[in-house]
């Protein structure tokens, strides 16, 4: 399992101040060797360790069966797992959660083209309609938006 010790953070996590949240989360996606769906959810650590007292290491536990979207490959994306669970944690609603989800949902599938990871990554067209990196800063400015 990946830490982020408190003692010891790593350097990259650290967003300078011209670096957008989105553009944030892919910087650290690589260097930390995340998934998707870990990548959106790290970047609302913040928000999530004062709303919830989750710490980044549940966080990536949380997400760390979400790599390669959920069902790798057969189902939703990682990135908007990840911004559907971000916006669960941040609400106390069910109700608003399910509408913000819905939203998130449309709102991702008219910026990327699909939901499925496969259609997405284009496993069976060899055409894909958008890059994993782009899922994750279209799926945290999404979240960023709606929150």
């Amino acid at each position: 399992m990946r830490t982020l010790s408190s003692n010891n953070p790593p350097q990259q996590t650290w967003r300078t101040q011209t670096m957008n949240r989105a553009d944030h989360s892919v910087e650290v996606k690589h260097n930390l060797g995340l998934n998707c769906c870990q990548a959106v959810l790290l970047e609302f650590a913040p928000e999530l360790e004062k709303a919830q007292q989750m710490t980044k290491e549940q966080l990536l536990s949380l997400g760390s069966g979400f790599g390669a979207g959920m069902g790798s490959m057969n189902a939703t994306c990682g990135a908007l797992c990840g911004a559907a669970m971000v916006a669960g944690l941040l609400n106390n609603s069910e109700k608003l959660t399910t509408a913000i989800t819905r939203e998130l949902s449309n709102a991702f599938k008219t910026k990327v083209g699909s939901l499925i990871c496969r259609e997405i990554k284009g496993a069976d067209t060899k055409q894909p309609l958008c890059s994993c990196d782009n899922c994750v800063r279209h799926a945290v400015h999404l979240t960023e938006s709606l929150l």
